[in-house]
């Protein structure tokens, strides 16, 4: 079973940014052709895909945060990443990082993913 776990979660004004990480206990990549995302939970509300990146490099991200967000993977395919630019109170959610095998399309759809980590809280004021 993959192990994940976020971090760099914290408080931030808005127009600030914040870098958050996602550590596997071994290599995420246990699949040799994978789908990374990045899931939020604002209270009150579903849980939302935000964006994702699969083996080939290519990324995918929801229109809220095109152009504001970043995700990645570390050279090693030890951590996933997301940095936050200009972030919104909006934004303020809890975020998750989740994994499965890539079949087809790298969706963000949360409903796709079968591993999780235990998510990092992003809180972000006006």
């Amino acid at each position: 079973q993959q192990q994940l776990a976020e971090s760099g979660g914290g408080s931030a004004q808005a127009g600030e940014s914040l870098k958050l990480s996602c550590a596997a206990s071994g290599s995420i990549y246990m699949y040799q052709d994978y789908c990374l995302g990045w899931i939020r939970q604002a209270p009150g509300k579903e849980r939302e895909g935000v964006a994702s990146i699969d083996s080939n490099g290519d990324t995918f991200y929801t229109d809220s945060v095109k152009g504001r967000f970043t995700i990645s993977v570390e050279n090693t395919k030890t951590t996933l990443y997301l940095q936050l630019n200009s972030l919104k109170p909006e934004d303020t959610a809890m975020y998750y990082c989740a994994a499965r095998k890539l079949g087809g399309y790298c969706s963000y759809d949360p409903q796709m993913f079968v591993e999780w980590g235990q998510g990092t809280q992003v809180t972000v004021s006006s």
